[in-house]
């Protein structure tokens, strides 16, 4: 069995941001050759999360405004009165309830297996940020 794990360094520029890191993903995974397994994506952020979806101009504005929409910054939340960092990012918080820190994708004859339409997007929901981490693990046999 073959492990390999690599932390990829984003910087968003945007208070709400889609990047497709799809491309990032695959290439580290093609130096592994892996023929069976796992790849792990993992975000270790409380307001950016990764997700599986459509890469599509149109659609990709669609989410960006659903998730100003969900739940809107200085809607007055308790968070924002009284901030940890000095951010006030409670709207940030509470959309990612409804999104994913980490994602599998399964590797079968050494190709990950995405749908057709799926692409791998970073989602920073509090930007912008200097500096965001993606972990990327790989599991399985070559």
């Amino acid at each position: 069995m073959h492990f390999h794990s690599r932390r990829l360094s984003l910087r968003t520029t945007a208070p709400i941001e889609i990047i497709d890191i799809t491309a990032e993903v695959q290439a580290t995974f093609a130096r592994e050759s892996i023929r069976a397994g796992t790849v792990t994506l993992h975000s270790p952020h409380t307001t950016a999360f990764v997700s599986l979806n459509e890469r599509e101009t149109m659609l990709q504005q669609d989410m960006l405004e659903f998730l100003t929409r969900l739940a809107p910054k200085g809607a007055g939340y308790g968070h924002d009165r009284a901030p940890v960092d000095g951010r006030e990012n409670a709207h940030a918080h509470l959309i990612g309830l409804f999104m994913n820190a980490s994602e599998s994708i399964p590797v079968d004859n050494g190709e990950l297996l995405l749908g057709r339409w799926q692409s791998i997007f970073f989602v920073e929901l509090d930007g912008p940020r200097e500096a965001r981490t993606l972990n990327i693990q790989i599991s399985g046999v070559r």
